[in-house]
């Protein structure tokens, strides 16, 4: 079989194109620029606030990922054809004394106000949206729509009036769990404490359809994922999982999983996280430099701000001292056709979880995103089945998941 990579950046497009004729490759990206002119392109999960919180970062200039690690800017966005991103809030898990989700629940504002700040800031080329509606008034508009997840229910602690604080900050998602179990339910990266969501977390699935915050269930143990599809009254959402089917791993969807997802009438966002595509060599000096920076950061507890900055700092030196072999666009669009076959065309999209560990060969930010409609095409994808990939059946499923809510209109601040 031929194999073409069309690798988009900003000043260039390299090819690898076989036997295939000029002609032929200007063809396919005429076409592929055409889908991203036409409809609107969704990354259901990304962790670039993180890079807000640095005073020296600027979300509308243009990096480069190769030296700084950063994926995701106005200006890379652009040259990616992505019109809508959801930010996420992201804190890793802790104690769940009352201490700590106090300070995770302050940490999480802090993330919130700095994507608040960012979107003000950049108004001429993005601004902060709330409902499906506000992504497409944008992308007519010439604007970015910058959503916005809280990853890791963990800030609510056992406080259920947090919920309605954070959909009123303009939170529209909430991934209930991260690596460790919280209040809400038990991570599928951790040893059962509660069986599946708990007595507290089944209260928040209930709060959340009511408000019209989508649940999302990437991270979840498999028993907490078939818990919320009992409880929630609306669809869900995986907003960054692959299927384990193709690539054996506890943060990705078993086939009975996508089936209930299916059913559910929910939707499964394909990450670009290259160890849930594809198995990769091992990279024993990479693993070693990485726990000891965890060692010396205290698992990256309890941190102060200065600290943080310095962890982040020396995380990128070693990712750039031992860059990670990736899996390929090819490995990721074979987990978009096992979806399609087990769920369906209607329950698959795209969160890339970038600036949180997501990159391939190929896809190395977001400035490379034309690359996937490219191998969707190679593979006989029609237009209106990328439209939907690209944000069509996330969109129905927040659109759902609005017009089911029962609350009035938040006060974003």
């Amino acid at each position: 079989m031929q194999k073409l990579i069309l690798i988009f950046s900003t000043a260039v497009i390299v090819f690898f194109a076989g036997c295939r004729t000029n002609s032929s490759q200007q063809k396919i990206i005429d076409e592929v620029n055409t889908i991203h002119e036409k409809v609107l392109t969704l990354d259901s999960h990304s962790d670039t606030p993180l890079w807000f919180l640095s005073e020296d970062y600027n979300f509308g200039e243009r990096h480069n990922a190769q030296k700084t690690g950063n994926r995701i800017d106005l200006p890379r966005m652009e040259e990616g054809g992505l019109d809508a991103v959801f930010l996420a809030a992201y804190v890793g898990q802790g104690p769940l004394d009352k201490a700590s989700t106090q300070e995770v629940y302050r940490k999480a504002n802090r993330i919130i106000d700095s994507i608040h700040t960012t979107a003000a800031r950049h108004s001429e080329k993005a601004a902060l949206a709330l409902t499906p509606e506000d992504a497409y008034r944008l992308k007519k508009e010439g604007k970015k729509a910058l959503f916005i997840g809280l990853e890791n229910g963990y800030p609510l602690g056992t406080d259920l009036s947090k919920v309605k604080h954070f959909y009123n900050r303009g939170v529209r998602y909430i991934t209930l769990s991260h690596t460790s179990n919280n209040e809400i339910c038990d991570s599928s990266t951790d040893t059962a404490r509660h069986n599946g969501l708990s007595a507290f977390g089944k209260k928040v699935v209930k709060e959340m359809n009511r408000l019209g915050i989508m649940v999302d269930v990437s991270h979840i143990s498999d028993s907490s994922f078939y818990d919320v599809l009992k409880v929630s009254d609306a669809p869900v959402i995986a907003s960054h999982s692959n299927a384990r089917a193709v690539r054996e791993h506890p943060r990705n969807l078993s086939d009975s999983m996508l089936t209930a997802l299916a059913e559910n009438g929910g939707v499964i966002q394909v990450c670009v996280l290259s160890d849930y595509v594809k198995k990769t060599p091992d990279n024993p000096a990479r693993d070693s430099a990485y726990k000891a920076l965890r060692k010396k950061y205290n698992g990256f507890k309890d941190l102060s701000k200065e600290e943080e900055q310095k962890a982040r700092d020396e995380w990128r030196r070693i990712n750039r001292q031992y860059p990670k072999i990736l899996a390929d666009v090819e490995a990721l669009v074979d987990h978009i056709d096992h979806i399609v076959e087990v769920a369906g065309i209607d329950h698959v999209g795209i969160g890339s979880d970038f600036d949180g560990g997501g990159a391939l060969e190929g896809v190395y930010d977001v400035s490379e995103f034309k690359n996937i409609t490219a191998e969707l095409l190679k593979r006989d994808y029609s237009h209106q089945q990328i439209k939907k990939i690209w944000g069509g059946n996330f969109m129905r499923v927040f659109r759902k998941v609005v017009e089911e809510a029962k609350t009035e209109k938040a006060e974003i601040g």
